[in-house]
């Protein structure tokens, strides 16, 4: 009966890090808190007490409870964690910890009559355990990037609520920190198997939208095949080039390599290893590679030791750039996903993207605009012909300001008056869009914003559509690419707070890759190039 009332009270001593306490003798000083609201009356309105007042002592209190475990006084119960003694507190422990009360508050389990539990931790959360069990007392833990994962492992295997949300907020802010040292992809998979999803959708962003900053870590050799295969079926994923992802992968499958020698018998190796080439490199779109580079794979050793399974999946990105459309569309038909090969994904190279910066961009006034112009291919396939498509594309980073103007109409001239749009817009005209006799100009567009996190400029925010341009349709406007406030705060130089989307030595750059890559059927392709040698 005790322990089942004193849990919950010391539970929200912990949580909360408040007592309150009546006196009618004020003594506390820089601790004390007055509340007018805390004088209480009598049945007759009268006060009940005179002078009374309400104090906060909570944090003596707390120090208190502290020392409890700094000085291992009257400890009721010893944890063990890899041979060493952590004395401890039921009440503490159950108070913290869901898991904790039901382990040493239930009958029908045997710890519950145990003064010594061993407990077993992972050599990373053993190494941390003591800062973890120091927590219950003080609410207090140092996180970095390299602790944290082994502290949410604890938390969560213990269910320690409120330092569970502590990590989880670490992580969402230092996710560029674990990238460059080395940790992402065990962030990633960690948080995707225990259900924290968002902080798992931002650690998959950053990587797909990084790859090659996160190719070059060690950690990416700890990708798990099933992980990695539900990757690479995104065509969200930014990289160069086809060509640029087949060789992270290559390098990723030389580190499965010398893994699985270690860990299986040399008659077992082959078959385990091909059976990760095939189910990672079917993921690799071979027809977004060029023809020179399909060749190039020949000398590849990989391709030669595989070299039914690349031969084949070589020749159907040959079918596609031949025009050879009927084979296109049987391995859409018939291999699963197999549309996806045939679809580019947001491809860096100059080809098909160009940055844009714009450089002291806190000085700049406001509706400024930026203009830029470039080409990009009209066609993936070969077949189709190296014809360009020209773009002119606007950024009102600092929001739209349409001016008063005069509209004519048939009863005569109608006023329109002044609007504002507060929104990061960008505009994008194609300067020649193909005539009303051809089929409109099918385009894949992503709008890549670069932030910078812990000193690590990386690709933040990706905004990407799907658009059809005519001779009626030659403008496209993407409103909210950013949040407004958070590009142009109201007090920009108060502290040192800055938008996380400016970066350069000074934060003051705004930097972005514009990418427009066709998305036309082969079909539409070949018909199109048909028609324009018929024109020849």
């Amino acid at each position: 009966m005790f322990e089942s009332f004193v849990v919950p009270v010391i539970r929200d001593i912990i949580s909360s890090g408040t007592i309150r306490r009546m006196t009618g003798v004020s003594t506390m000083g820089d601790n004390k808190k007055i509340n007018a609201s805390s004088l209480r009356s009598g049945p007759a309105g009268e006060p009940e007490t005179s002078g009374s007042i309400e104090v906060d002592n909570s944090s003596t209190v707390l120090l208190k409870i502290a020392t409890l475990y700094a000085e291992r006084l009257m400890n009721d119960i010893c944890l063990i964690v890899d041979s060493v003694e952590y004395p401890a507190h039921r009440l503490i422990l159950c108070a913290s910890s869901d898991v904790f009360q039901v382990m040493l508050m239930s009958p029908q389990w045997t710890e519950s009559q145990e003064s010594r539990v061993t407990l077993q931790e992972t050599p990373q959360c053993a190494a941390i355990f003591s800062e973890f069990l120091r927590y219950f007392y003080t609410g207090q833990i140092r996180i970095n990037y390299g602790v944290v994962l082994p502290i949410l492992s604890l938390a969560d295997k213990y269910n320690v609520r409120d330092l569970i949300s502590l990590c989880i907020s670490y992580m969402h802010s230092h996710i560029a920190a674990a990238a460059t040292h080395g940790l992402l992809v065990s962030w990633l998979q960690y948080t995707t198997n225990c259900g924290h999803r968002m902080v798992a959708q931002s650690c998959q962003n950053f990587i797909k939208w990084n790859l090659e900053l996160v190719a070059k870590t060690a950690d990416f050799e700890n990708f798990e095949p099933d992980v990695l295969v539900s990757l690479l079926h995104q065509s969200s994923l930014v990289v160069r080039d086809e060509m640029t992802l087949y060789e992270c992968l290559e390098s990723w499958l030389d580190h499965q390599a010398c893994r699985l020698k270690i860990e299986l018998l040399p008659v077992d190796l082959d078959a385990a290893l091909e059976q990760i080439v095939i189910a990672v490199m079917s993921c690799v779109r071979f027809p977004m590679m060029s023809p020179r580079q399909l060749a190039k794979l020949l000398l590849s050793p990989l391709t030669k030791k595989y070299k039914e399974f690349f031969v084949e999946r070589m020749a159907i990105g040959m079918s596609f750039h031949s025009g050879q459309y009927e084979r296109v569309n049987e391995v859409t038909r018939t291999e699963e996903d197999g549309g996806l090969l045939f679809e580019p994904r947001l491809y860096t190279n100059d080809t098909c993207s160009s940055l844009l910066t714009i450089e002291n961009f806190r000085s700049l006034p406001s509706y400024h605009t930026r203009t830029l112009v470039f080409s990009s291919h009209s066609y993936l396939a070969e077949c189709a012909g190296d014809r360009t498509c020209e773009w002119v594309v606007d950024i009102y980073p600092k929001g739209v300001w349409f001016k008063t103007f005069f509209l004519i109409v048939w009863q005569g001239n109608v006023e329109v008056p002044e609007h504002v749009i507060r929104s990061v817009r960008l505009s994008l005209t194609c300067k020649e869009p193909p005539p009303a006799s051809e089929p409109d100009m099918r385009v894949k567009i992503g709008v890549l914003f670069y932030g910078l996190q812990d000193g690590v400029e990386h690709i933040a925010r990706v905004s990407e559509v799907i658009h059809r341009f005519s001779t009626d349709d030659r403008v496209l406007n993407l409103d909210d690419l950013l949040p407004f406030e958070e590009l142009n705060p109201k007090q920009p130089s108060v502290g040192n707070v800055v938008s996380p989307f400016l970066v350069g030595p000074n934060k003051d750059m705004l930097k972005l890759h514009i990418v427009i890559s066709p998305a036309n059927s082969i079909e539409s392709q070949a018909r199109k190039r048909s028609q324009d040698m018929f024109s020849l």
